[in-house]
């Protein structure tokens, strides 16, 4: 199965390497980080080089949705992209009801657990539409993501190996 994977994987890598990949798919949200891992594992790249590349592609759009995102959404709203923002809006406040109510941990909490739905990107635009410290924000998230990565760095290159080794 792991094999299919692996070869489904990399027959839209288009030539650039399984790390570049891994990386690739952290960046991309809803997948982020915990498909990135899970992609990483199938793809055998070992965990050591795996998490801070995950963890790092992660990352790397956080500021931007922190410090842009409002603005962004208030051009598309202009256009015919408004039902998309209005519904990301809409699923980012009905989430956010946590967060308001726990503050940092609740923010901490939302990225770090690896339920669908969650994560950094969803965690900045949440702590971004809530107008919290964007500095503050960025590294509440940026711990979640690296505490989300450690959960799914286990779930991920440990589980397949139990499976394994019961069949």
């Amino acid at each position: 199965m792991t094999d299919l994977l692996s070869s489904f994987l990399e027959s839209f890598s288009f030539g650039i390497s399984k790390e570049v990949l891994v990386f690739l798919v952290s960046l991309v949200p809803l997948l982020e980080l915990r498909g990135g891992l899970i992609a990483a594992s199938v793809l055998n790249i070992d965990w050591k080089f795996a998490f801070p590349i995950c963890v790092l592609g992660n990352i790397a759009p956080i500021p931007f949705i922190l410090l842009f995102i409002n603005k962004i959404f208030s051009m598309l709203k202009k256009t015919r992209l408004r039902t998309m923002v209005n519904f990301f809006e809409l699923r980012a406040k009905n989430k956010s009801k946590k967060i308001v109510k726990y503050k940092e941990w609740g923010l901490f909490a939302f990225v770090a657990l690896p339920i669908p739905g969650t994560g950094g990107w969803m965690g900045a635009l949440i702590a971004s539409l809530l107008q919290l410290d964007i500095k503050r924000s960025a590294f509440i998230i940026a711990l979640g993501i690296i505490c989300a990565g450690v959960i799914m760095s286990v779930l991920s290159y440990s589980l397949p190996s139990l499976f394994s080794s019961v069949a």
